[in-house]
């Protein structure tokens, strides 16, 4: 909330009636449009908005319930999202709020993320209250960042902290703005808010057991399926209680119960380090996961297939001339973005670099780098600033090696 200011009384758009009501006057309102959304990470399964906020200039802060509208009016916010069709909207760190509106039908045509044009101006912080501060001169705190927005009724303190969230956003977006044009970053900038609206999803992984905490602890392939199976259990009993795996049981408990290998429901129950809230109200099915885990015959693999690129650290040993070809374009790559102030990995992903160096094109030229870099997603003002870097680091890298074996002779 803003120090030194008077507090106001925030509602909640709940109803129907107050629904309609929000989306005309939204509709009558003038330039674009701020929005976040509240979730519940770390208390819920879901990644669902329990809270939507949304200002616009001459129309003000609004606050929607998407858990009760879509019981209300049906699963997508329709009206609201026609009301805005075609006006920018504006959030910060959009990648985070996109997934859970999209869920409601909001889905916005054109955006601008403050957060990601902080980033390109190579501004040392890049969250709201920072950011807000630095710009705009106010400051918020952030006390119910982490709260749990599934509680309802919702404390108006919280309503207050999520109404400012979206009261000074346009502001600052006018503000971000004069820096890009500033700096002649605009461009560059709407070519990423653009990416962000249109880029896939990741793919869920194959094997998303393989993210439980201190895995790589865990020494045995039947230790591995265990693993496996306890985790496959949590997931099932969060997803059916609507809960976050981790409060059910800790993943550390996970782990310590895979390498025990407790020999009986008793000595799991013993067991001091499994803890949580459901690890004894719920031992039937820890037991029986156990059990699956040590009598299966589908038995996991040591390690994950992912990638087929091994580890930078490796390269020296595996490919010396794709290790060549890595320091040496990763240098260039880093002098640009520090001439042009932008964070390295946004001028590009560390991951495509590195793919590109591992096996590029032949025969090695800016177009054919260029060509590389386009299908592995990047913007046009990415290929631009780094292909000729990056062929030329190539050539240089690979050439090095003879003039050193001519040198020598």
């Amino acid at each position: 909330m803003r120090e030194n200011s008077v507090e106001t009384e925030y509602a909640v758009t709940a109803t129907v009636a107050e629904y309609e009501a929000a989306v005309a006057a939204l509709a009558a309102g003038s330039g674009p449009v701020a929005v976040d959304a509240e979730r519940a990470s770390g208390f819920r399964y879901s990644q669902r908005a329990y809270l939507i906020q949304m200002f616009r200039r001459d129309a003000g802060v609004f606050l929607f319930d998407p858990i009760a509208l879509t019981d209300a009016v049906g699963p997508q916010l329709t009206a609201l999202q026609q009301a805005l069709v075609g006006e920018e909207w504006v959030l910060h760190a959009a990648s985070q709020d996109l997934a859970c509106l999209r869920e409601v039908g909001l889905d916005p045509a054109r955006i601008f993320d403050t957060e990601l044009a902080a980033r390109l101006l190579g501004l040392p912080r890049v969250g709201l209250g920072p950011l807000t501060e630095s710009l705009l001169g106010i400051h918020l705190a952030k006390e119910h960042s982490a709260a749990d927005w599934s509680t309802r009724p919702l404390p108006q303190a919280w309503l207050t902290y999520a109404a400012l969230d979206v009261e000074l956003l346009v502001d600052l977006r006018d503000e971000v703005e004069k820096l890009l044009v500033e700096q002649g970053k605009l461009e560059i900038a709407e070519q990423e808010f653009h990416w962000e609206l249109v880029k896939e999803a990741k793919a869920p992984r194959a094997e998303p057991w393989r993210r439980l905490s201190g895995i790589h602890s865990i020494r045995g392939i039947r230790n591995l399926a265990v693993a496996r199976e306890l985790w496959l259990a949590r997931d099932a009993l969060a997803r059916e209680r609507d809960s976050s795996p981790g409060r059910l049981v800790p993943d550390a408990a996970l782990t310590a119960v895979a390498k025990a290998m407790p020999a009986s429901k008793r000595e799991l129950a013993g067991l001091k380090e499994f803890t949580g809230r459901a690890s004894r109200s719920e031992l039937d099915r820890w037991w029986a996961a156990i059990e699956a885990g040590r009598t299966t015959e589908d038995l996991p693999v040591p390690r994950s297939n992912g990638d087929s690129i091994p580890p930078v650290r490796a390269w020296a040993d595996r490919n010396p001339a794709a290790d060549a070809r890595y320091k040496r374009a990763r240098e260039r790559v880093q002098e640009y973005a520090q001439e042009h102030s932008f964070p390295v990995e946004n001028v590009l992903t560390p991951e495509l670099l590195r793919r590109v160096a591992w096996e590029p094109p032949q025969p090695v030229t800016t177009e054919s780098v260029a060509a590389f870099l386009g299908d592995g997603g990047a913007r046009p003002w990415q290929i631009e600033a780094t292909a000729e870097l990056i062929a030329s680091a190539f050539v240089e890298a690979d050439q090095a090696p003879r003039e050193a074996d001519d040198d020598a002779s």
